[in-house]
């Protein structure tokens, strides 16, 4: 599913070619709708579109919908579902859901848009509608980076690009650097290193098995603010890790922003369900966030 920042830089590009686009954007749900207020599609007058606002329902009909408006030029806003008079649209789960379509949004707005979230820097935009404005807020798109050596690490690395994050990969082993694919970092010694840099919205998952290499990017990174800190191994090598920190003067309350054992399924054992595991709470962290 494209990102909200995806859908926007496809409007970007569509304004750069000179192709008139409109914006759609989920402002209302009733009942349990398959999408989230804010969610956003993107259409150009080719008829391309980005985005999805059903479980597949309404996208082939609002890109006719968003044609239109593009053609009349004046934003609209559209039901769809329960309480809407356009009765040939259906949503099966029997949900309403409340739509702006705005043709031509801002071209600068958009472009200075993209250009904060691909600087890792949130935004918001504030959409014109009948009646009252519509205040959206974009993150910018979660950044993984995963340390570590074994075949945990491309496993995680690949599950997590499908999902759509960016992911950055630091490890000691040339062959797992390899396997990760995208980007990766190798490296020489345990120390701490420039590439680990994070921030609010970017996470840090360790998945040594040779313990020895954590201590020193754990403190690099428990001197920045990310997201999400989490580190494999049991309860009892947590329970070491958490010594070896407070050795390197790191304080209990500190240490007790890192997540360990990290994962949501107890005692994975093979790589893939602990790349599961580990994504699904990596990416309920940053959705809460």
């Amino acid at each position: 599913m494209a990102s909200q920042q995806d859908t926007l830089e496809f409007l970007r590009l569509a304004a750069a070619r000179g192709e008139r686009n409109a914006l759609i954007a989920l402002t209302g749900v009733e009942g349990g709708a398959a999408r989230g207020i804010g969610t956003l599609m993107g259409v150009s007058e080719s008829g391309a579109w980005i985005g999805s606002l059903s479980g597949g329902c309404v996208e082939a009909a609002l890109v006719g919908e968003a044609q239109r408006v593009i053609a009349h030029g004046k934003a609209e806003m559209l039901r769809l579902g329960a309480g809407s008079p356009l009765i040939d649209i259906r949503l099966p789960c029997g949900s309403g859901i409340d739509l702006l379509i705005v043709p031509d949004p801002d071209a600068a707005m958009i472009a200075e848009a993209c250009k904060a979230l691909g600087g890792r820097k949130p935004v918001t935009l504030t959409l014109e509608r009948p009646g009252e404005p519509f205040t959206l807020a974009i993150p910018p798109r979660l950044r993984l980076i995963i340390a570590g050596h074994g075949e945990e690490v491309p496993a995680l690395a690949n599950l997590a690009r499908t999902w759509g994050a960016e992911v950055l990969v630091l490890t000691p082993d040339e062959r797992t650097a390899a396997a990760s694919g995208g980007e990766a970092v190798l490296l020489k010694t345990p120390a701490a290193h420039a590439a680990l840099a994070l921030d609010p919205w970017s996470a840090l998952v360790m998945l040594f098995h040779d313990h020895d290499w954590e201590t020193p990017l754990l403190v690099q990174a428990l001197e920045q603010q990310p997201l999400f800190i989490g580190a494999m191994g049991s309860r009892a090598t947590h329970a070491r890790r958490l010594v070896m920190l407070a050795e390197a003067g790191v304080s209990a309350e500190e240490a007790a922003r890192i997540k360990g054992p990290v994962g949501l399924i107890p005692a994975a054992r093979d790589p893939q369900t602990m790349a599961l595991s580990v994504l699904a709470e990596v990416v309920a962290a940053y959705n809460a966030h």
